[in-house]
């Protein structure tokens, strides 16, 4: 596990203790659920949960990764009883083939794994990504301007094995700490 971004992770949280406030799920997340057919769902970079408690709430068996102890104690204090929690390096971590009907990454980019979602994916899965963006109009400068998606950069990880379900340009919810353009995708992976 890469010591450094665990480190990172946990001061941040640590640092910004709203971070690990109860928040509402993405509201780009409520359309997802008449697009899926099976219950187990995968939440990669879950932070404190918010989105994994949603799809809990609402029937789904999740599996919540992240690389911080510090997010996921704060999520598993909540004893939600079908969350299962582990402690990942994306950058290191296998996931497991034709396993998932529904994965979400919000709030993280690492266009690597990408590739490696879609293969996780069981054939009518759904993947729904939401991420920032690049954007004149943004609040907080970037740590890393890779971080960030470009206009439209979403659609060109999809081929035509899978079908564009949903997709949007648009500033984030008011509760978050700054104003930032997203991005969010929802793809649905054909049957073969």
């Amino acid at each position: 596990m890469s010591e450094k971004d665990k480190i990172k992770w946990n001061n941040k949280y640590n640092q910004t203790p709203k971070l690990l406030e109860q928040r509402p799920q993405s509201e780009k997340l409520n359309s997802v659920l008449k697009y899926t057919n099976g219950k187990k769902a995968l939440d990669v970079a879950c932070g404190s949960g918010r989105n994994s408690i949603f799809l809990a709430k609402e029937g789904f068996e999740v599996t919540a990764i992240d690389i911080s102890e510090v997010a996921l104690k704060a999520l598993n204090e909540q004893n939600h009883k079908n969350i299962n929690t582990k402690q990942v390096d994306l950058e290191e971590f296998s996931f497991e083939e034709n396993s998932y009907d529904l994965i979400i990454m919000t709030n993280f980019l690492d266009r690597k794994i990408i590739p490696k979602l879609k293969t996780a994916l069981k054939q009518n899965g759904v993947l729904f990504i939401e991420t920032y963006m690049f954007h004149d109009e943004n609040e907080k400068p970037p740590s890393n301007p890779n971080f960030l998606l470009k206009q439209g950069e979403l659609k060109t990880f999809f081929d035509d094995m899978f079908e564009v379900l949903e997709y949007d340009e648009f500033f984030n919810e008011n509760y978050e700490l700054y104003k930032m353009r997203k991005q969010v995708i929802l793809v649905k992976r054909r049957q073969c």
